[in-house]
């Protein structure tokens, strides 16, 4: 990223530290994605489908969730969309690619089709608004996306979706 810019690694590692917070600095994240990230690695990935939805919730339904949701309509609104997307794909994605590759070659597919489901949330209740979606409990939107969550992480796929 740094190298693509024309500046030196060393330089952006001084004044932002690691690549994800480099990226909630670019696109105005109101929170260290770290703070996010860095229990996920703690989850077994057995568990990640159903852990992972309970805490997101939590934190788009909090103060800080206001933000956060400013931040991607914002990035929604805009023409170019590459920053949100490298964000997806070289923090979001990589972070929970790497841990569900089984069998080879399927990890960074099962983490999309992850992060689209969670994006998919996102967009219906806190962004469009979709009654009674947007006012459902959170506990009954994790009860209800998480086995597919889950599926997506360490299910079978179909064919073909390896690469």
């Amino acid at each position: 990223m740094a190298a693509g810019a024309g500046v030196d690694a060393a330089l952006v590692h001084h004044y932002f530290g690691t690549k994800e917070q480099l990226f909630a600095a670019a696109i105005h994240i109101p929170v260290d994605p770290m703070t996010v990230l860095a229990p996920i690695r703690e989850i077994p990935v057995e568990e990640l489908g159903f852990k992972l939805p309970s805490v997101l919730l939590a934190l788009w339904d909090s103060e800080l969730g206001t933000g956060l949701i400013a931040t991607i309509r914002s990035l929604i609104a805009g023409a170019d969309v590459s920053l949100a997307r490298s964000f997806l794909e070289e923090v979001l994605t990589a972070e929970v690619a790497s841990r569900v590759d089984n069998p080879p070659g399927t990890g960074t597919i099962r983490a999309q089709f992850f992060v689209s489901q969670l994006m998919g949330v996102v967009m219906a209740r806190y962004i469009v608004k979709i009654e009674p979606f947007a006012s459902l409990p959170a506990e009954q939107i994790v009860q209800t996306v998480a086995p597919n969550l889950q599926r997506y992480l360490n299910g079978v796929l179909p064919d073909g979706l390896a690469r």
